[in-house]
């Protein structure tokens, strides 16, 4: 099961064809993109990728995703960045003394990212 909170639309940063491979190699299933817009589902949730570039307004995004298989998603998120295909800060696995463990990363188009497993 994953679950997935964040706002209704995510700004792709400066390239937006970047951003739609990034989430398709994710995942994500690409339910439908025209040139400023796309739309992303990943189980029951969906959100809109919109082909929007402001830093400032970037950083003030969020990505909360609760996933089964944390190891699993970080060795695909490890891949990505390896493969240089996809310029991106990301730290691995974190057990936080209350015992939640997370992934958080930056993605090209500079949202933040928290991935954490579903108890």
């Amino acid at each position: 099961m994953n679950a997935l909170k964040l706002r209704p639309f995510v700004p792709s940063g400066a390239d937006y064809a970047l951003a739609q491979r990034f989430f398709e190699e994710l995942g994500f299933e690409k339910r439908y993109a025209d040139a400023s817009l796309s739309v992303f589902r990943l189980g029951e949730q969906e959100f809109y990728l919109q082909n929007y570039d402001n830093q400032a307004f970037q950083e003030q995004y969020m990505l909360e995703l609760a996933v089964d298989d944390l190891d699993g998603w970080w060795a695909r998120i490890e891949a990505m960045a390896r493969s240089e295909a996809y310029p991106m800060k990301a730290k691995e696995p974190t057990l936080f003394p209350w015992g939640k463990r997370e992934v958080h990363l930056i993605d090209p188009a500079g949202v933040c990212w928290h991935l954490s497993e579903t108890p």
